[in-house]
This record gives C-alpha cells, sequence and structure tokens, in this order.
C-alpha cells in the first residue's frame, strides 16, 4: 500500500474543503451536479475519443497501482538470477527445465525458456527486449490517458461556467434563478481544475514512474539471463546487477 498517494488525495482535498469553510463558505456551496456533469462527463468524452479501447482498457486496470504498486522486490531478484547462474554452471542449461515450471513472472519464464533451448545470448535479449518494449510503451500510453484528462478538464470547466453564464443573462428577470447560474459557472470551474491538478495529473505522472521501475527490473531480468547465457561468473552477474538497486 503506498501511503503518499493516500494522504496525497487526502491532503489535497482536505485543504481545499477546509479552506472553504474556514473563509465563511459551506460545503454546499461546492456541490452541484449539473457541474459535475459537464466536467466528468465532458472529459470522459474527449478522452474516449482520443484513445482506443485497448488503450483505455488498460489504463482502468493500472489505476490500482497508484495505491497497490507491484512489488518488484529487485534483491531478491537479483539473488534469483544469481542461484540460476550458479545452477547453470554445475548442472548446465537444462538444470534450468525445472526452475521454469515454479518460476510465476512469465517475462523472466520466457527468458529462462530461450536460455533452456540454446539460444545465442543476442537472440534473447532481442526477444525479451522486444517484449519489453512493447510492453512499456501500452502502460505508457495508458498513463497518458491520465494526462489527456487533466488536459481537457479544466477547459470543460470552463466550457460548464460559460453555460452557467448563459443561464444568468437569460435570467436576468428571474432574480430565484440567477444564484443556479451562478453556481454551476464557478463550481464547474473549481472541478475541471481541481480534478486535473489534484487527480489526473498526479496520477499519470505516478503511473509513469512506476512503469519506469518495472521496466528497469525487467532490463534487470534480460542482462541477468543474458550473462548466464554467455557463461559469466555467478559473483559477476552479482556485483553487475546489484548497479540496478534503487537503493544502495
Amino acid at each position: 500500500m503506498d501511503i503518499l498517494s493516500i494522504l496525497g488525495v487526502l491532503i489535497g482535498f482536505a485543504a481545499i474543503i477546509g479552506g472553504n469553510l474556514m473563509g465563511g463558505g459551506e460545503l454546499g456551496s461546492l456541490v452541484n451536479f449539473h457541474a459535475f456533469i459537464i466536467v466528468v462527463g465532458g472529459t470522459l468524452g474527449a478522452t474516449l475519443l482520443q484513445f482506443p479501447p485497448k488503450v483505455f482498457l488498460r489504463s482502468l486496470r493500472i489505476l490500482s497501482w497508484i495505491f497497490v504498486p507491484e512489488n518488484l522486490q529487485l534483491k531478491k531478484q537479483i539473488d534469483k538470477i544469481v542461484r540460476w547462474s550458479s545452477l547453470a554452471r554445475k548442472e548446465g542449461l537444462l538444470g534450468l527445465e525445472s526452475v521454469i515450471e515454479t518460476e510465476k513472472d512469465s517475462f523472466a519464464k520466457k527468458g529462462l525458456q530461450l536460455l533452456v533451448d540454446g539460444n545465442e545470448p543476442e537472440v534473447i535479449r532481442d526477444c525479451l527486449e522486444v517484449e519489453l518494449t512493447t510492453k512499456e510503451h501500452l502502460d505508457t500510453q495508458a498513463a497518458r490517458v491520465f494526462e489527456a484528462m487533466g488536459g481537457y478538464a479544466p477547459t470543460i470547466g470552463i466550457i460548464g461556467a460559460v453555460i452557467g453564464l448563459i443561464h444568468v443573462m437569460q435570467n436576468l428577470a428571474k432574480p430565484e434563478l440567477l444564484g443556479s447560474g451562478i453556481a454551476t459557472a464557478f463550481v464547474a470551474t473549481i472541478y475541471g481544475v481541481g480534478l486535473a491538478n489534484l487527480l489526473f495529473i498526479p496520477i499519470a505522472n505516478k503511473l509513469k514512474s512506476l512503469i519506469f521501475e518495472a521496466s528497469q527490473a525487467r532490463e534487470m531480468v534480460i542482462e541477468g539471463i543474458s550473462s548466464i547465457a554467455e557463461g559469466e561468473n555467478p559473483r559477476n552477474i552479482e556485483l553487475k546487477l546489484s548497479g540496478f538497486l534503487l537503493e544502495k
């Protein structure tokens, strides 16, 4: 569980709501269903138009990473690769067949299978890098979904504000209707700017950071399996892969 993400959301919204209350405002003044429909519906519609279904659905699946990121455990992965190397030196590459059956990570499992099949190090690296690049591209595109929402939301908020002002102008002869029109105008702007800067853009940036970390972890697997294929010493492999650790 990523505590900072939870704190970030809570502190951000609490600061705005608390500041409004401390300034003498009421909580109800920030609640406007019509403005919410305009901003959220318009932003979602524009986003659906921009991205293909595959990318949009992927964005929904990786959204949970914000609060529950992938547990990469790089140190344990390095130890595992070193064990694979030692096993390969003792029993040969075919000795890794038993490891393939128990390995849960599909990416590492594919690399091990390529290794056991006797492929050259360059072939193994090329095959794994193709999968790495494809997955990284898809996930980055998925993160851009929220980045796009962060760009559309303020603009849609302005549209909501203009709609509210149009209603105000149309009802100048009816003072009792002016309040709702003005409220929609200003609250729509708050919703658009607030959602963009408190949720959509931070989510996009955090996902990009997590995607980069996951790609680095896979790069480490590629380097480790390629080193085993080249017959490097397990100790040298461990020293090489230790450079991928984020914390020294």
